[in-house]
C-alpha cells in the first residue's frame, strides 16, 4: 500500500462519518481483535487505541484518524481480505502504524491502563473492565 492510500483511508471525516466509523468499531472491535491478536504484533497500543478513540476527551482529529484506522481494521473486506492466514491483517497493520504516527503523543496512560485491563481478562479481550476511559 502506498502512503497516498492509506493517507486517504485516514481522513478523519465529518461529525456523521466519525459517528458512523464509531457505532462500526464498538460494535466489531472486540471480535476483529480476537481474530487477529496472534497477527497483530502490537495489541497493546491497538486495544489503547480504540480507548483512546472512543474517549470524548480526545481531539476530534486524533478520533477521526484513530476511528478510520479502527473501522478499516474491523471491515472484512478491505485491500488484503482479513480471512487470508499470515497476511490478512497485513494491511491493516500498515494503516494502523501510519495512524499512530499521525497521532503520536495523543494515547494516553488511561488509555494504556484500560488496556493492560483488558488484557488480562485475555482470551475473551472483555472491554467492560475499562469504564473509566468512556466518554459518554
Amino acid at each position: 500500500m502506498d502512503d497516498v492510500k492509506i493517507g486517504e483511508i485516514l481522513l478523519p471525516g465529518d461529525v456523521d462519518t466519525q459517528d458512523r466509523r464509531e457505532r462500526r468499531v464498538r460494535a466489531k472491535f472486540w471480535p476483529t481483535l480476537k481474530r487477529a491478536v496472534r497477527q497483530v504484533p502490537f495489541s497493546r497500543d491497538l486495544i489503547a487505541a480504540y480507548y483512546c478513540a472512543i474517549d470524548r476527551r480526545t481531539p476530534t482529529r486524533v478520533r477521526g484518524v484513530l476511528l478510520a484506522a479502527l473501522a478499516y481494521f474491523v471491515m472484512p473486506i478491505d485491500f488484503l481480505p482479513d480471512m487470508f492466514v499470515l497476511v490478512g491483517f497485513t494491511d491493516d497493520v500498515a494503516v494502523l502504524a501510519a495512524a499512530f504516527r499521525m497521532i503520536q503523543g495523543h494515547i494516553a496512560d488511561r488509555h494504556y491502563e484500560a488496556a493492560d485491563l483488558a488484557l488480562m481478562d485475555n482470551p475473551d479481550l472483555a472491554p467492560d473492565r475499562a469504564e473509566g476511559v468512556r466518554g459518554k
